[in-house]
């Protein structure tokens, strides 16, 4: 099972198979825009096994994958054996055998390490507490429709030191980008959680204003991520702060792009003038999830497929 081909972290793939999903991405996106159909995943199955809730993940890769010609079944972790005590490994036999692709949601990382272990087909990350590399994908693919390559430019997250964040500073260690991350006391990022050991793409800015100074893209999240919900007031004084603003998008320059993974607390991690200003692409970032994972369905169950425009 070592030689199937998962996409846990953003550092699983290299730069040139980020080149491949981003030029595939852009193609399969014309194909939708311009209604034509694209079955390569005909009769191909994927299993979506849920432990989180979910809007975006779950609705952009059902419709992905029926969009490619295939079907997707979903599981939540409730209505399965695995609320009822059966090992992760075994759910990870049997589930691969009878599917193409897997697409999990946890909590741990670790959890979906070791369904990817034992099983037979690819698996993909669809979030867990560390790490969202679907997310940073259609995030980065995002910036490239907006302006061009991503490579020697500036991001600058402001917040919470979680899982997008996390997948940030190792988009930057891949792709050859920076990331100047602000965060409150106490909520700095944790190198090895990130899974970095030493970087030249990343530094630290206690002052928010100062990090996003000049930035490419200005992105951020909720304050309280999923399973921090009784951090929740405490962390709503510890982040006053750390608001993405007007004032703070025009340090940034009038060129520079607001992101948010979505869903949105106006008023909170931004103003509701900024995610729906003239600078925000939020809403094609949420539509390019849905494309960008078509790529890597694509390409994880068919190897690399070459665009009409590189032949």
């Amino acid at each position: 099972m070592d030689s199937v081909k998962h996409f846990l972290q953003f550092k699983d793939f290299t730069r040139a198979e980020f080149d491949h999903l981003f030029a595939r991405s852009r193609w399969i996106k014309g194909q939708f825009k311009s209604y034509r159909k694209y079955w390569p995943l005909s009769d191909r199955t994927l299993v979506m096994i849920f432990e989180k809730a979910s809007t975006r993940t779950r609705l952009s890769f059902e419709a992905g994958m029926q969009q490619l010609g295939g079907s997707a079944i979903y599981l939540n972790s409730r209505d399965s054996q695995l609320q009822r005590g059966e090992s992760v490994e075994d759910a990870a036999q049997v589930i691969s055998r009878m599917s193409d692709v897997v697409m999990i949601r946890t909590f741990e990382q670790a959890m979906i390490e070791r369904f990817a272990a034992h099983s037979r087909v690819p698996v993909i990350n669809g979030l867990t507490n560390e790490y969202h590399p679907c997310q940073i994908v259609a995030d980065i693919f995002t910036f490239i429709e907006h302006r061009g390559p991503i490579q020697g430019k500036t991001v600058a997250w402001i917040g919470d030191s979680n899982n997008v964040c996390n997948t940030w500073l190792q988009a930057a260690e891949v792709l050859d980008f920076n990331v100047h991350v602000s965060t409150p006391p106490g909520y700095e990022v944790e190198p090895a959680r990130a899974g970095l050991y030493g970087t030249d793409h990343f530094e630290f800015y206690a002052d928010p204003m100062e990090a996003a100074r000049g930035a490419d893209l200005v992105t951020t999240d909720v304050w309280t991520s999923m399973g921090f919900e009784a951090e929740n007031d405490e962390r709503r004084r510890h982040f006053a702060d750390w608001q993405v603003d007007v004032d703070m998008m025009r340090a940034a320059g009038r060129e520079s792009l607001f992101m948010h993974c979505l869903p949105v607390h106006r008023g909170e991690e931004v103003e509701a003038a900024v995610i729906d200003g003239g600078q925000s692409v939020v809403w094609d970032e949420a539509e390019n999830r849905m494309h960008t994972q078509k790529a890597l369905l694509e390409y994880l169950l068919l190897g690399r497929v070459e665009t009409p425009e590189s032949k």
